[in-house]
């Protein structure tokens, strides 16, 4: 199904302004809380009426403020998982899904599909996370819906129950072929589970790519923070090329960045792609000479904060993150610290 969305609509001191188009895919919007994930997805479904646009899917036209249309929720045929579930805490897990099948016959076949058989009876109150989950994804499948949403499904969820319910949600997109419209603030849910990613920014869509695109190559800041890059810098435009105000060193950037001619005013690297140095080449361009600031342990891995050395004057600059094997940082726990920022692994951002 191909869905195209351009609308406006102002709530108090807060605007939303949305542009973007689907297609048969399973398409993220990726944001802070807050942002104009949920108010989107409520426009699409008809829960919310936009001040100005259009919504369209395929050749149905479900909004136009031009042409005064508004097509009622209930017709727009549209499968909208929230965040809680939104079971009918009075009814029982046959009669939930019972709701969207509209027949005892499909309901069965439902429930037998997503493995609710020994609950079908049960009240939502009586479920498990997972149980309730699987009741509203089956509800939701079995109205045949032409597109379906998920609004921050696992938000609620715990780590190992959260990966459970992940994989079921895989195995409903690979059966369901018209796509559809994940909204999460976690990066990884969205990477994971997604083709294509929208971040958005204070009711405003700042940069759409391919999932690997917008972790590779972010357009914005916005998209580097979201997309989880720790190592932020404002640059300054110089002679010699740039120079990185919050790290303290002239950073070089790849040749075809400079000829680019573009007025680049943050770059990043992430935590992981910082290379070790030797300490006799601290004076090699792009390399920091670290004072540590805190060694953090993290499940599989050690986190180096630090900030450069050589700063006489440390007031203003950032503090950086470096990620690296527990075994590794055996080995250098007790040694100088030296590390190179890649220049192809340098994100650049013109805003």
């Amino acid at each position: 199904m191909s869905l195209y969305v351009d609308i406006e609509k102002r709530c108090g001191d807060f605007t939303l302004r949305v542009n973007f188009e689907t297609d048969k895919e399973m398409f993220a919007i990726l944001g802070a809380s807050g942002c104009g994930k949920s108010l989107t997805l409520k426009c699409i479904a008809g829960i919310e009426k936009p001040d100005t646009g259009v919504i369209r899917l395929d050749d149905t036209v479900f909004f136009d403020s031009a042409k005064k249309i508004n097509v009622p929720t209930r017709k727009r045929g549209i499968g909208y998982l929230f965040q809680d579930y939104a079971l009918f805490p009075n009814m029982t897990v046959f009669q939930n899904i019972m709701c969207g099948a509209g027949d005892k016959i499909k309901t069965r076949e439902y429930i037998k599909k997503f493995f609710l058989e020994e609950q079908e009876n049960l009240y939502p109150a009586q479920l498990s996370g997972g149980q309730k989950q699987r009741t509203a994804l089956a509800r939701m499948l079995a109205q045949a819906p032409r597109l379906v949403m998920f609004d921050e499904p696992f938000s609620a969820l715990d780590n190992y129950l959260k990966m459970q319910l992940e994989r079921e949600v895989m195995n409903v997109m690979e059966e369901f072929e018209n796509g559809g419209i994940f909204v999460s603030h976690d990066r990884n849910e969205v990477y994971r589970l997604t083709d294509r990613i929208a971040v958005m920014e204070n009711g405003n869509i700042v940069d759409i790519q391919s999932k690997h695109g917008i972790f590779d190559a972010p357009k914005t800041l916005a998209a580097t923070l979201l997309t989880g890059c720790k190592n932020i810098t404002r640059l300054e435009k110089r002679e010699n090329g740039y120079y990185a105000l919050d790290w303290g060193i002239r950073l070089s950037v790849l040749e075809q960045d400079v000829q680019a001619g573009k007025a680049y005013q943050y770059a990043g690297v992430r935590a992981h792609f910082l290379e070790l140095s030797c300490e006799e080449k601290k004076d090699e361009e792009n390399v920091i000479a670290c004072e540590i600031l805190r060694v953090i342990e993290d499940t599989f891995s050690m986190i180096v904060l630090f900030t450069n050395k050589d700063v006489a004057e440390k007031t203003g600059y950032a503090v950086m993150t470096y990620e690296l094997s527990k075994e590794d940082w055996q080995r250098l726990k007790d040694k100088p610290l030296y590390l190179k920022i890649p220049a192809d692994k340098l994100i650049l951002m013109e805003k």
